[in-house]
C-alpha cells in the first residue's frame, strides 16, 4: 500500500512539474526566463522538455498545427551543459539556456537534418553548423528543433501552398487550422506563436519572415542584408537573401539579432556591415517614440481590405497619441514597376546559389538544380503532387550572372527599390515608414494555391533595406501586423520604434491550443 501510494505521489508531483514547466514556457520572454533561471525557478532542462513535450502534445498530435520537422535528439544533453555552466558561475548572455527552433533550410551540424523541405535531401545531415547556428550555440541557446516551410523556400511553383512541402506536409495557423500560416518562414511563425520554443530564426527573400509573422501574431524582423550572414543557408538569392528573428515581443527580436548579427568572412556581403552592428540592440528601445517623425504609406499598400485598412487608421490615430509626428500620406515610389525584374534576378541567382550549395553538401544525391529538377520528376507522385516546379525550370534556364539581361534586371530593380524608399524618407526628413504588413490569413487551398491581396514586404526587400512587423490588431481572431520600413542599417531606429508602438498598444494575443 506505502508503495503504490508513493507511486501516485510520485506521479502526481511529476504532472504538477510538467504543468509548472509548460506554464513557464507559454509566452515566456527571454528576460523573464533569465530572472527565473538566476533565482532558481527554473533551468534550461525544465524549459527544453517543457518545449520538447509541447511540440510532441500540440504539433505533432492534438490540434497538429505540424510546424516543427524534427526536434534534437541532444538538446535536454546540451541543456544539462549549460545549466551546469550557470551553477559554476558561467553565463554567456541572455540566451544562456533559451530554446530556440530553426527554420530547416538553416545547416546544423548535428543530428538533425537540412532539407528546406524536400525529400531529395533526407539523409545525411549537413556537415557544419551554419554561420549564425555557431554564434546561437555560442550565445548559449539551446537549438530544440527544426521547423517546417513552404519547401524550397517557395521558390519552386508561382501556384503553390505556403507551408507545405513533401517532407513535412501543410503547417497550420495557430489561431485556425483550416488557415494558411504564409510566408516560407510559415514552421517558424506558428512554432513560436504556440510556444514551442522561446524564441525563433527564420529567412526571407521577399515576405518570408514579416508575412509569416503577420499571420501569426509575431514581431518578425528582416534586417539589411549583410547584416547577418547567410553562409550555411540554403540559397535563393545572394542580393535579397537574410535571416532574421521571429519572437513574440520586440525585446526578445533585439536580443536574437543581437547575438545572429556579425561579419562573416564566407559572406562577402556582411564586409558592409563592419561599423554598423550593435553590441547590444536592446540599447535603442530605452528611446521611445515621442518627436519621432514617421510617414503613412498608402499607395498601393492599403485597400486591398477593409478589415486591414481600419486596423490600420487606428495605428496611426495611436502613433499620434504616442507623440509621433506622422507625415500622411509618404508613399513609397516606385511600387510594382520592378516586379518582373526582381523575379529575373531571383531566378538567375537561384541557379547559381543552388548549384554552389548542394556541391558542398556531402551524403546527399541531388548536387545542382537540374538534379532537383530530376529528382521531382522522377518522385512526382509524392514530390508534385499538389503544384509544380515551373520556377524551378525557368531558373534552370538561365544562364550566368555575367549575361547582360541579369545584370540589367539587379540593377534597376535595386535601384528603384531604394530610391522609392530613401527619396520619400529624405523628401520629409522621416524616420522610417509605416504599411500594413499583409492581410489575415487566408483559407489553405491545395488546388488553387495561395490567396495572396496585398502586401508591403517587396521595397525593403528589393532594396535589401531592414523592416520589421508588429502586431496591430486581429480581425475576427486573426492577427494583422504593421511594418517600419528604414533605409540601410536603420535596424535600431526601427527597433526602437516597433518597442515603443508594441508597449503602447499591446495587441499579440496568444493563440488557445489544447
Amino acid at each position: 500500500m506505502k508503495s503504490t501510494t508513493a507511486a501516485l505521489s510520485l506521479v502526481a508531483a511529476m504532472s504538477t512539474s510538467a504543468a509548472l514547466a509548460q506554464s513557464t514556457l507559454v509566452e515566456a520572454t527571454v528576460e523573464g526566463l533569465q530572472a527565473q533561471m538566476a533565482a532558481g525557478k527554473a533551468s534550461s532542462v525544465t524549459l527544453t522538455r517543457a518545449s520538447l513535450d509541447r511540440i510532441k502534445r500540440l504539433d505533432h498530435a492534438g490540434p497538429k498545427t505540424n510546424s516543427v520537422l524534427e526536434t534534437n535528439p541532444d538538446a535536454l544533453a546540451i541543456a544539462r551543459s549549460l545549466d551546469a555552466e550557470r551553477k559554476a558561475g558561467k553565463v554567456r548572455g541572455p540566451l544562456h539556456g533559451i530554446t530556440v527552433l530553426v527554420k530547416d533550410n538553416i545547416d546544423t551540424g548535428d543530428k538533425m537534418m537540412t532539407t528546406a523541405g524536400s525529400l531529395a535531401l533526407v539523409g545525411q545531415p549537413a556537415a557544419h553548423d551554419a554561420f549564425i547556428i555557431k554564434k546561437l550555440r555560442a550565445a548559449g541557446a539551446v537549438i530544440v528543433g527544426k521547423t517546417n516551410l513552404s519547401e524550397w523556400a517557395n521558390i519552386r511553383s508561382s501556384k503553390s501552398s505556403s507551408g507545405w512541402s513533401a517532407r513535412g506536409g501543410q503547417t497550420n495557423s495557430p489561431y485556425d487550422p483550416a488557415r494558411n500560416p504564409c510566408g516560407s518562414s510559415s514552421g517558424t511563425g506558428t512554432a513560436i506563436s504556440a510556444s514551442y520554443a522561446v524564441v525563433g530564426i527564420g529567412t526571407e527573400t521577399d515576405g518570408s519572415i514579416v508575412c509569416p509573422s503577420n499571420m501569426a501574431g509575431l514581431v518578425g524582423m528582416k534586417p539589411t542584408v549583410g547584416l547577418v550572414s547567410r553562409t550555411g543557408i540554403i540559397p535563393i538569392s545572394s542580393s535579397q537573401d537574410t535571416a532574421g528573428p521571429m519572437t513574440r515581443t520586440v525585446t526578445d527580436a533585439a536580443i536574437v539579432l543581437s547575438a545572429i548579427a556579425g561579419v562573416d568572412p564566407a559572406d562577402p556581403a556582411t564586409a558592409a556591415a563592419a561599423g554598423h552592428i550593435a553590441p547590444d540592440y536592446r540599447t535603442f528601445l530605452k528611446g521611445g517614440i515621442k518627436g519621432m517623425r514617421i510617414g503613412i504609406a498608402r499607395k498601393k499598400v492599403t485597400g486591398y481590405s477593409a478589415h486591414v485598412d481600419a486596423l490600420f487608421e487606428k495605428a496611426v490615430a495611436d502613433l499620434k497619441r504616442l507623440g509621433a509626428e506622422v507625415v500622411d500620406p509618404a508613399d513609397i515610389g516606385n511600387l510594382g514597376d520592378y516586379d518582373d525584374d526582381e523575379l529575373e534576378v531571383l531566378l538567375y541567382e537561384l541557379k547559381d546559389g543552388m548549384n554552389y550549395y548542394l556541391s558542398t553538401r556531402p551524403g546527399i544525391g541531388v548536387r545542382s538544380l537540374a538534379d532537383v529538377i530530376a529528382f521531382n520528376e522522377k518522385n512526382a507522385e509524392k514530390e508534385m503532387a499538389l503544384f509544380g516546379q515551373e520556377l524551378f525550370i525557368k531558373a534552370q534556364a538561365k544562364g550566368p550572372l555575367t549575361e547582360k539581361a541579369y545584370i540589367d534586371a539587379a540593377a534597376k530593380s535595386r535601384r528603384l527599390a531604394r530610391e522609392g524608399i530613401d527619396s520619400v524618407l529624405a523628401a520629409n526628413k522621416l524616420d522610417a515608414i509605416v504599411a500594413p504588413t499583409t492581410q489575415p490569413a487566408w483559407l489553405t487551398d491545395h488546388i488553387n494555391g495561395d490567396s495572396y491581396s496585398g502586401s508591403s514586404s517587396s521595397p525593403a526587400a528589393v532594396a535589401g533595406y531592414p523592416t520589421i512587423t508588429v502586431p496591430m490588431g486581429s480581425v475576427q481572431g486573426l492577427p494583422v501586423g504593421m511594418s517600419f520600413i528604414g533605409t540601410a542599417w536603420s535596424e535600431g531606429k526601427l527597433l526602437q520604434l516597433a518597442h515603443a508602438y508594441e508597449q503602447g498598444t499591446l495587441h499579440r494575443k496568444a493563440p488557445k491550443l489544447k
